[in-house]
């Protein structure tokens, strides 16, 4: 005989009320549902051009001891980290990429109802943790096409949040602010409220982007990553900079083995290979410069970028430019575009070696002439 069918434990309401999605439809999907393979991957801001071999070899040598956990307190990445920088190991907490660490702040932070400060069309995966936490999300509109940290700051005192985020450079228009505005920022942020700062492309922007590094200060979190110019994002390694109180908490919470051997000798190796940081930093410089040529090639206006990719303008509205993603996803090249108008009028290519902007080269034109018919 069968038992009696159980009724299993209800989610509760906060769970039930959100819907089954994630932030991103990821490659990888799109190739299954499509029975191919991209034949360029350029949609992820992901660094085609590699982690640095001796960070392979790093991560090849750990993989023996993949039998140990990993050190659940980072202890010497941080210590690299920290000598990196020139600040102590109590403000550098470490985690699994900065999605998770995101993760983790806004649980520390939000409650059901407490307000959160974005602007429309940021980084979604924050606002996916916000919704995840029950968190009340309020946003304000991108100005000229950059994140605007006066209406940012208006809207915070407005709504009394307690967390206000800003990415700079940003993702997903690749433009940046100058580091006065971001000092600026945090000299008149409203009482009670914490800033933000992911600066997951910092690596790639001029010089004088980045205001200097002051841990102590309790009014703002740095987050930085592995996954970007060190070419690791597969490893999920990522590191805030914050006041030891602040990095402290996250003690309480995180997963102490959420980073694993693997990734924390890539990423120790990867740091201490400053001369492959560069390399690639060169290359993509030279790889967004010829995503700005294919652009005006075809009529299209390539926006300024400090990031690894560049966000075409393709001069009419979001359906047109959905529709030129699509026929770029018809023909094999894999790229994404902003989600919110106006922003939604572009796409966005990462850059990319020789051999797949050629491909980009080659798809555009056949792209844009089919979106218009």
């Amino acid at each position: 005989m069968t038992s009696p069918r159980q009724t299993p434990p209800a989610f509760t309401p906060l769970v039930d009320s959100l819907p089954a999605t994630v932030p991103f439809v990821g490659p990888e999907t799109q190739e299954r549902a499509r029975g191919r393979p991209f034949a360029a991957r350029l949609g992820a801001n992901e660094s085609l051009f590699g982690p640095s071999p001796k960070a392979i070899a790093a991560m090849a040598a750990a993989a023996a001891e993949a039998w140990m956990y990993g050190d659940p307190e980072n202890h010497d990445l941080k210590a690299a980290l920290a000598a990196h920088h020139g600040i102590a190991p109590e403000n550098i907490v470490v985690g699994e990429g900065i999605d998770g660490l995101l993760g983790y702040l806004v649980r520390l932070f939000i409650g059901a109802g407490d307000p959160v400060v974005t602007s429309a069309g940021a980084y979604p995966t924050f606002n996916f943790h916000v919704a995840g936490f029950g968190g009340a999300l309020h946003t304000v509109p991108y100005r000229s096409d950059h994140e605007d940290p006066e209406a940012l700051l208006a809207k915070a005192r407005e709504t009394g949040a307690k967390l206000l985020y800003l990415a700079n450079p940003d993702n997903p228009m690749g433009t940046w602010h100058p580091a006065e505005t971001i000092r600026a920022m945090i000299e008149t942020l409203p009482d009670g409220c914490l800033l933000v700062l992911d600066e997951a492309y910092v690596e790639f922007a001029p010089e004088g982007t980045a205001p200097p590094l002051a841990p102590e200060d309790p009014r703002v979190i740095r987050m930085r990553t592995f996954s970007k110019a060190y070419g690791m994002a597969g490893a999920r390694v990522g590191y805030a900079i914050c006041a030891p109180e602040l990095a402290g908490a996250f003690n309480k919470i995180r997963n102490h083995f959420g980073v694993n051997r693997i990734a924390q000798a890539g990423a120790l190796a990867a740091l201490a290979d400053q001369r492959h940081l560069q390399e690639v930093v060169s290359e993509v410089e030279a790889a967004r410069s010829e995503i700005g040529r294919i652009a005006a090639d075809n009529g299209l206006t390539a926006l300024p970028s400090a990031t690894n990719f560049v966000t075409v303008d393709c001069g009419k509205d979001g359906d047109y430019a959905r529709r030129v993603l699509a026929e770029l996803i018809a023909r094999d090249i894999f790229v994404r575009m902003p989600f919110v108008a106006p922003q939604d009028r572009c796409i966005r290519i990462s850059a990319g070696r020789r051999q797949d902007l050629a491909k980009v080269a080659e798809a555009l034109p056949q792209a844009l002439k089919a979106a218009e018919a």
